[in-house]
C-alpha cells in the first residue's frame, strides 16, 4: 500500500453483506453522504467490479475518471452545502450495459489500481462497497487498506441473518473490527393508518448482534420512496425529513463515535 493512503485516509468502512439483494449500495451511499452532511471529507470505493452500482444510485452515470500519468483522479460529485465527495467505480470505465466478465486476479489488479492509483488526496473517511458474499474482494481490500471496520448490512428473516453471520466470521477472520448491524428493510408503515406490518419480519438483526456480541447500529423501514430516491439518483438521506432518514442520521453518528470518539451523537451498544 502507498504511505500516502495512511497517511491521508483517516477512516476506511467495508459495508458487507453475506448476500445480494439486502440493500448494501443503497447503505453504503447513504452513509457517505451521512458523513459528508456532517462536514466530513469523504470517498467512496465501489469495489463491486462486476456489479458496480454506487454511479446509479448517485446519477453520475456518465462521469469521466480522469488523471495525469499513471495516477487516476476520483469524479468529484457535489452534493450542496459546498460540499462534495469523490467516487471510484468500474462503472465510469465501460459502458453503462457493459458486463465485466473478469477471473479474480483480473478483479484485484482493479482494486489496488483503484487503491494505489488513484489521488484520493486528504479523507476523512472512505466508504468502501464491497460486493456481496465472502469472496476475494473484501480479502484483498482488508490486506491493501487495512480498514478500521466493518458495517454489516441485512434483512431481518431467517436465510439473511445465516449470510450475515458468515461476512461477520469473514470479518473477524480478516482481523477488522465490525462496527455493527444495520437491519435494513425492517417492518413497513401502513401509510394509511400508520400500523405496523412485518414484511420480512423485525427484530432479525438485533438478535443476530446479541448472539454474535457485536454492536446493533439500527434499523430501516421498507419505504417506496427509498426505492424511488435510489432510481433517481438522489438518496433518501438527502431528501426531505423522514422517519427512515432520523434513523439512518442516527447510524451515522454512532458509527463517527466508534472512529471518533465522543461527536455528541448516540454510542453503539450491543443488541
Amino acid at each position: 500500500m502507498k504511505e500516502f493512503l495512511a497517511d491521508t485516509i483517516k477512516h476506511r468502512i467495508m459495508v458487507m453483506s453475506g448476500k445480494g439483494g439486502v440493500g448494501k449500495t443503497t447503505v453504503a451511499v447513504n452513509l457517505a453522504l451521512g458523513l459528508a452532511l456532517y462536514g466530513k471529507e469523504v470517498g467512496i470505493l465501489d469495489a463491486d467490479i462486476t456489479g458496480p452500482n454506487v454511479p446509479k444510485m448517485l446519477k453520475i452515470e456518465d462521469a469521466v475518471l480522469t488523471g495525469e500519468g499513471k495516477t487516476i483522479r476520483p469524479a468529484e460529485i457535489p452534493i450542496g452545502l459546498d460540499r462534495e465527495i469523490k467516487v471510484v467505480s468500474m462503472a465510469f470505465l465501460i459502458g453503462r450495459e457493459s458486463p465485466v466478465v473478469w477471473r479474480g486476479p483480473l478483479k484485484m489488479q482493479a482494486l489496488k489500481q483503484f487503491i494505489e492509483g488513484v489521488a484520493w488526496e486528504d479523507l476523512d473517511y472512505m466508504v468502501i462497497d464491497l460486493p456481496p458474499g465472502t469472496g476475494d474482494e473484501p480479502l484483498s481490500i482488508a490486506q491493501l487498506l487495512r480498514p478500521d471496520g466493518t458495517v454489516i448490512v441485512t434483512t431481518p428473516q431467517d436465510l439473511a441473518l445465516i449470510d450475515a453471520r458468515r461476512a461477520i466470521d469473514m470479518s473477524r477472520s480478516l482481523g477488522v473490527p465490525v462496527l455493527g448491524i444495520i437491519e435494513n428493510m425492517s417492518g413497513f408503515s401502513c401509510p394509511g393508518c400508520g400500523g405496523a406490518i412485518d414484511i420480512f419480519k423485525v427484530g432479525g438483526g438485533m438478535k443476530a448482534a446479541v448472539e454474535l456480541a457485536v454492536p446493533f447500529l439500527g434499523r430501516i423501514e421498507i419505504d417506496p420512496a427509498i426505492c424511488e430516491s435510489g432510481d433517481l439518483g438522489r438518496p433518501f438521506i438527502l431528501s426531505a425529513a423522514s422517519k427512515n432518514a432520523e434513523a439512518f442520521d442516527e447510524i451515522v453518528r454512532k458509527i463517527m463515535a466508534h472512529c471518533e470518539g465522543d461527536v455528541g451523537g448516540p454510542e453503539i451498544g450491543v443488541g
